[in-house]
Formats: structure tokens, C-alpha cells, sequence
């Protein structure tokens, strides 16, 4: 498993850069790009951060895509993806919305 191309992707599906990561995780960017210019692995607690900024655990981070086992409509994964753009309070916000239907 590629770790930092993992990170890549979690970071790119969201539209954030290496800077709105670094802010979200309570990272530095220059730790966060230093891993990819070096090749660096982050360490465990680094991770935590970063799997929390994304809002997942670690264990769905490391997660492989085949044991992924929900089936999701087209519809319903274009749902989650406009989900997963809203900020940690625009969530709440529609959380409580839907949760009051």
C-alpha cells in the first residue's frame, strides 16, 4: 500500500491542497511535503491526525478498495462526495437538517 499516494487521494476527493490539509490535520505543510520530497513515511500519530482531518478512522484508512464491501448507487455516491466537500460545521448543519425531517 501506497501510504502518501493514499493521502493524495483522500486530499484530491476532497479539493484540499497540501496547505488546507496541513491546517485541518494540525500539521505543518513542510512536514506534510517533506514526506513526499523524501519519500518519508508519517509516523502513526501523524496519521491519526491526518485520518481525523479527513473525518475516518485509521482502520478504513488502511482499508484496501476490494474490502470495501458497501454496494453504493451512482446517486448515493454523489451524495457522499458533496458531503465530504462541506466543512466539519456545514455537515453538522445538515446532519441536524436531515435528522429533523
Amino acid at each position: 500500500m501506497d501510504i502518501l499516494k493514499k493521502i493524495t487521494d483522500f486530499r484530491q476527493e476532497r479539493g484540499w491542497t497540501e496547505y488546507q490539509l496541513a491546517e485541518k490535520s494540525g500539521l505543518t505543510q513542510s512536514t506534510i511535503s517533506s514526506w513526499y520530497r523524501k519519500n518519508m513515511l508519517p509516523s502513526i500519530p501523524s496519521l491519526m491526525k491526518i485520518c481525523a482531518a479527513f473525518d475516518i478512522s485509521l482502520s478504513y484508512f488502511f482499508l484496501e478498495e476490494a474490502e470495501i464491501s458497501v454496494s453504493l448507487t451512482d446517486r448515493q455516491k454523489n451524495i457522499i462526495e458533496c458531503i465530504a466537500k462541506l466543512t466539519p460545521g456545514q455537515q453538522e448543519l445538515l446532519l441536524a437538517f436531515l435528522k429533523s425531517l
